[in-house]
């Protein structure tokens, strides 16, 4: 058996954490600490705070679809466009939302609204690409999420949990850790009300070593060949799980252990679920969780799908944004609220809206954002962005500022490209006055 794997391996049966070679270089590659750069004293004195930035964290909200801005935080009650959504006060005098959110409305002072979002794709597939990677898919090139960013750049490399979390069924173009590598791949949950498949050892302790023992020798006989990059992947990916299925971390995906006072404030159903999920993977030092509620691809009905769909998002989302407040973690943890688009000003002849991407909304709360505002806005009738346009590039370059991390760094792809995790954009300064 592969001695590295074998030595994490028997260290994560007693519950501690090993950083392997390749591992370590690779973090200290991340960091711009080469041999030509400083010598190996300069590099093990690095403490590891340094290493981790400043333990931020993100959670992101994913609304697949694109939620319709005028059902949510951008409502249009004076014009037709509006429809039959009426807006509502918030906790911030002279500020107003779609009625279909009472709960977001009771903690607008620690939410930050931007109604004035806009891109040029209205494709479900490429502006679910967008608003994940913050480019656009390109042959050739794997760009790496916006998840597996902020896991390479402040992930904690000593914690046995992985670093960025999903928490709903995979999405389709959503991407994983592109060309950074399987370390940064997400750790697909299907549902926070189940427990993680496939995490819990068939077998005893020294069975399950001569089975990874096993294992190693056939994939040895493979990489020999054509395949060592595939073992090599493969074998870290092993490790990894051995690592985390074994650990005493394993709890913080255990729902059951948190009070059922506490989870009825969460509210029903998988999203709430998800959301009461993310503040422990956080507290566990996970560094992204994203918590994805489907169907809001409204063409049909929008205004009592969405009323469903908002009935399912509004009390969890207020409640994770309190809770964190509450436990003293909503300043070192960046909440987004957003989806791939928006939806048409007007209303089509299904009392449905379509696709829209020239203007939507996000939201942000904590991690340093000064909450009770709304930066950006649209026209009377909602159709264009008429103050403070907010692109793509400037939401993402936001978040890793927000997050400490440098959004100008350069990573080399596969083909020996060099790429910013945003390429132009400009920080939101209004989020943080």
């Amino acid at each position: 058996m592969n001695p590295n794997i074998q030595r994490r391996t028997e260290i994560a049966l007693r519950g501690n954490r090993v950083v392997g070679r390749r591992d370590f270089l690779r973090q200290m590659s991340a960091l711009g600490l080469t041999a030509g750069a400083c010598n190996w004293t300069d590099v093990l004195s690095a403490s590891a705070d340094e290493l981790r930035s400043r333990g931020m964290a993100c959670i992101v909200l994913w609304m697949q679809g694109g939620p319709s801005q005028f059902e949510t935080f951008s409502p249009k009650p004076n014009h037709n466009n509006g429809g039959e959504t009426k807006a509502i006060s918030t906790s911030v005098p002279g500020i107003q939302i779609a009625e279909n959110l009472p709960y977001c409305a009771r903690v607008m002072e620690d939410l930050a609204i931007i109604r004035s979002l806009t891109s040029k794709e209205g494709n479900h597939q490429r502006a679910t690409y967008l608003l994940h990677h913050g480019y656009l898919p390109l042959g050739g090139v794997k760009f790496p999420t916006l998840g597996s960013h902020v896991a390479q750049h402040i992930g904690d490399a000593a914690n046995q949990l992985p670093s960025c979390v999903r928490i709903g069924e995979r999405l389709a173009n959503s991407g994983d850790g592109g060309f950074l590598g399987v370390d940064y791949d997400p750790f697909v949950l299907r549902s926070a009300n189940s427990p993680p498949e496939n995490t819990e050892p068939a077998t005893g302790r020294e069975r399950y070593l001569r089975r990874l023992r096993l294992l190693d020798s056939i994939q040895a006989k493979f990489a020999a060949g054509s395949g060592a990059q595939v073992v090599a992947d493969q074998r870290k990916l092993v490790a990894n799980a051995a690592e985390m299925i074994l650990s005493p971390s394993m709890a913080a995906f255990d729902l059951e252990q948190e009070p059922a006072a506490l989870r009825a404030e969460y509210g029903k159903g998988d999203f709430a679920a998800g959301c009461m999920m993310a503040r422990r993977l956080i507290e566990h030092g996970v560094t992204f969780v994203e918590v994805v509620s489907r169907g809001w691809d409204t063409h049909q009905d929008v205004f009592t799908r969405t009323r469903e769909l908002t009935a399912q998002v509004d009390q969890p989302m207020a409640m994770l944004i309190s809770d964190l407040k509450q436990r003293g973690m909503l300043d070192k943890t960046l909440v987004v609220w957003m989806g791939e688009f928006g939806r048409t000003p007007r209303i089509n002849p299904r009392s449905g809206r379509d696709h829209y991407p020239k203007a939507f909304n996000a939201v942000l709360a904590g991690g340093g954002v000064s909450g009770g505002q709304v930066i950006g806005e649209t026209d009377d009738a909602g159709a264009l962005v008429s103050e403070r346009p907010v692109s793509v590039n400037d939401l993402f370059r936001t978040i890793y500022h927000t997050l400490g991390i440098d959004a100008d760094h350069e990573n080399i792809s596969r083909v020996g490209r060099p790429i910013k995790l945003v390429d132009g954009g400009e920080v939101i300064q209004e989020l943080f006055s």
